[in-house]
């Protein structure tokens, strides 16, 4: 499918060195629409909307937020430590606002999973249903992402 003036501008800002370092959208091929409508189909199969996924990931980030680089144990199961570092980020779809640079480190204790996410990261899923491009330094693979943070 060929991308749209649209989808190219915002494909322009997410190449590395434009908003970040690394990029949005690593190796992969795929335009825009095609990476976020085959995560889309994933969710979907998974039974799972980008705002679930977004706000059990804005849940972790909020509990550990203020525990200063200090890992929290949530819910028995889960440890968490959000970094907050200097700085703020646009979203690259051009939304009004701007994200505080924060890393979430996560590990699903029962399950042995780990991940990490920014805030940007859950902007971009809840917003966009954008879990970023295959080979991007952020990119979150949305099955692994749901069998992580849901316990089920």
């Amino acid at each position: 499918m060929k991308a749209s003036p649209k989808e190219i501008k915002i494909m322009q800002k997410m190449q590395p060195g434009t908003i970040t370092l690394s990029g949005f959208l690593g190796n992969d091929k795929r335009t825009l629409n095609e990476i976020i409508e085959d995560d889309f189909r994933l969710l979907n199969a998974l039974e799972f909307t980008p705002e679930e996924i977004a706000d059990r990931m804005q849940y972790f980030t909020d509990k550990s937020w203020n525990a200063f680089t200090d890992e929290v144990l949530i819910d028995d199961i889960y440890q968490v430590e959000t970094e907050v570092v200097r700085g703020k980020l646009p979203c690259p779809f051009g939304h009004v606002g701007i994200y505080r640079k924060a890393i979430t480190k996560f590990t699903n204790t029962r399950k042995n999973i780990s991940l990490s996410w920014t805030s940007l990261n859950i902007h971009l899923i809840r917003a966009h249903g954008f879990f970023e491009g295959k080979g991007s330094s952020f990119r979150l693979e949305p099955a692994e992402l749901v069998n992580a943070i849901f316990d089920r």
